[in-house]
């Protein structure tokens, strides 16, 4: 069974570094291999220029990945990462973004995952990544 978005939040909550959870990540939608999550605006994201910070957007897909992962999984298990691949598109000022991940193939110790990055609400695109990861229990 995939996750619920409480389910997902309460991983977001449980598994991931206090400066991961400072980013105010939340699920929006969990869909099988598919998590939406939100990047709320903050200035404190924001770097030189007031432009989001490419590292910021970085983590979030990483950890969009994680939901992603778990949902597909049906439940979150130990996991790291392999590999991170992002490009970005355009900067974000003080926007939302919503993070999409899929899962593309979810073997018994790997699995690969697709990641578009988003403005809320006029869809623009800011990032497109793709991760592998390594699952380890």
């Amino acid at each position: 069974m995939p996750l619920t978005v409480d389910e997902a939040d309460a991983v977001l909550a449980g598994n991931f570094a206090p400066w991961v959870q400072a980013l105010g990540l939340h699920t929006v939608s969990v869909d099988g291999p598919t998590a939406v999550l939100r990047l709320p605006w903050s200035k404190a994201l924001a770097r030189e220029g007031g432009a989001l910070s490419g590292q910021a957007i970085m983590a979030a897909a990483d950890t969009a990945t994680v939901i992603a992962i778990s949902s597909a999984s049906g439940t979150y298990r130990p996991m790291t990462t392999v590999q991170q691949s992002v490009t970005f598109r355009r900067p974000v000022i003080d926007a939302d973004v919503l993070f999409t991940a899929t899962v593309n193939k979810l073997g018994r110790s790997m699995a690969f995952t697709d990641i578009d990055a988003a403005l809320e609400g006029t869809g623009a695109q800011v990032a497109q990544a793709s991760t592998v990861y390594a699952l380890l229990g």
